[in-house]
């Protein structure tokens, strides 16, 4: 399993519940295809599962 995860914000929060786009602001994104790098924790991943639909991620 990789160390670190990439995670890059490719769908807008628009539309979705308050929580979820409390989620992208505490994974560290602050707008709309960037691409921040985090521990591959299960923490973070349980909050990547959670918006999922609004990210795109990868293990390197």
């Amino acid at each position: 399993m990789a160390d670190t995860l990439r995670i890059t914000w490719v769908r807008s929060s628009i539309g979705y519940a308050k929580d979820q786009k409390a989620t992208v602001k505490a994974l560290g994104l602050h707008r709309l295809h960037e691409t921040i790098e985090q521990p591959n924790t299960s923490a973070i991943r349980g909050m990547v599962h959670k918006v999922k639909h609004m990210l795109q991620v990868e293990e390197v």
